[in-house]
């Protein structure tokens, strides 16, 4: 560690606050692009690749970031990796008045996957250096939150912006906020992080220990789930059933259309999560054990698509989306808490990156798989094969653990084994 370091709460709230802005470039696409693609003689099976390229990217990226981290500290590679992905978020807007629109989409994504990369690796590993034991599900819960809010604001932001001013209004607020988000790490976020020994930086450089991949393994299914089947279906889905926001506001009729509504209910869903990712690292936190609530939540993942498959109205659409989102976000501060506490603090920064890789796969064949084999099998289908893989999730969790620590449902001090 440095010799002086700044207090944990201050840190955590750097890391929120400059990850906050640039999260709007990620989630503003998906409300758009589905749709989009018809009009600019995009296939689906070319959106799906756009939609999942940052991920893809991030399979030979990942690594390197999190070896990196290790060698050279945090500071460095979070601040331009913000950087990159403002440039990427602007990507877009080039996209929009380019002949070749797919070109420039998928060289957005791609480069928003290279900084993402570095985001991601630096944002939990400086968490994982400034917080202990017994608080750090809190403090996990709370950056991932935090990373999480500036996405539903993405959404919200494409769906319905782009229906009032416009696609490319609404790509280039976002860029403006992706900007914004670098210059505020640049002056806030401190360095926190050892000086490893690693003399190489290689994509497929992994960490390849059990608490790695089990994890790891976890957020495959996750992100195969939520980001590359819901968040690439769910503006398609709205569309063939007929589901749209129809209401009146303070006098004043509120309407929007499969654009808008699925920006609207995607916002919600990662609220949700927002939310119960705070819950779900306080509650592991006080209960002394990570895998309870782990396996709590994924079974909430898993209902909320039982119920998204046999929605037969808006409303179970909305209830379904929202115990996806709290499913999803339950899991999200336990499970990297549990990395933390499994892993030596030198090797915090390769294990994340093994972690991202793992769910980056997830959310990278998602949509390359999902959007094609929808119109194939039905949407309720598709939703019911994603239900199933939270509950082999919570399976894999459980095995994983038990063959690394000997407890199916270790407490924190049993399993803690960073090296401080």
């Amino acid at each position: 560690m440095t010799d002086s370091k700044p207090s944990g709460r201050s840190v955590v709230l750097a890391v929120v606050a400059s990850t906050f802005f640039v999260g709007f470039g990620g989630g503003v696409i998906f409300p758009i692009l589905p749709n989009l693609g018809e009009v600019l003689g995009i296939s689906a099976f070319m959106v799906g690749l756009i939609l999942a390229a940052n991920r893809w990217t991030r399979l030979v990226a990942n690594a390197p970031a999190g070896i990196l981290v290790d060698r050279i500290g945090t500071r460095t590679p979070f601040v331009v990796g913000l950087a990159i992905e403002g440039v990427a978020t602007f990507g877009y807007v080039v996209a929009m008045v380019s002949d070749a629109p797919e070109l420039w989409f998928l060289l957005a994504r791609i480069l928003w996957g290279l900084g993402s990369a570095l985001v991601f690796a630096t944002a939990y590993t400086i968490t994982a250096d400034v917080s202990e034991a017994d608080s750090r599900g809190t403090s996990m819960g709370i950056v991932r939150a935090g990373i999480t809010f500036g996405f539903p604001a993405g959404l919200v932001l494409g769906g319905v912006t782009s229906e009032i001013y416009g696609n490319a209004a609404a790509f280039v607020l976002a860029a403006a906020f992706a900007g914004l988000a670098s210059v505020i790490a640049y002056f806030v976020v401190p360095e926190t992080h050892v000086e490893g020994h690693d003399a190489s930086v290689s994509p497929w450089d992994l960490e390849l220990t059990i608490p790695a991949i089990t994890v790891g393994l976890v957020n495959f299914g996750l992100y195969f789930a939520y980001v590359g089947v819901l968040f690439s279906t769910l503006v398609l889905y709205l569309e063939v059933e007929g589901l749209t926001i129809s209401t009146e506001l303070l006098g004043y009729a509120v309407e929007f259309g499969e654009q808008g509504t699925s920006g609207m209910l995607m916002a919600v869903t990662v609220l949700a999560g927002a939310v119960f990712t705070i819950s779900g690292g306080v509650l592991s936190d006080s209960v002394g054990a990570r895998v309870p609530v782990l396996v709590a939540f994924l079974v909430t993942n898993c209902v909320g698509f039982v119920v998204l498959a046999l929605a037969p109205s808006f409303a179970m659409v909305v209830a379904g989306c929202v115990l996806i989102g709290a499913g999803q976000g339950g899991v999200g501060g336990p499970l990297t808490a549990l990395l933390a506490d499994l892993t030596p603090e030198e090797r915090m920064g390769r294990a994340m990156g093994t972690n991202n890789v793992l769910g980056d796969v997830g959310g990278g064949l998602g949509p390359m798989i999902s959007l094609p084999l929808v119109y194939t099998i039905g949407f309720e289908i598709m939703y019911a094969v994603s239900a199933i893989i939270a509950l082999l999730a919570g399976a894999i969790l459980v095995v994983g653990v038990y063959t690394h620590t000997g407890q199916v449902s270790p407490t924190i001090g049993d399993s803690i084994q960073r090296a401080d």
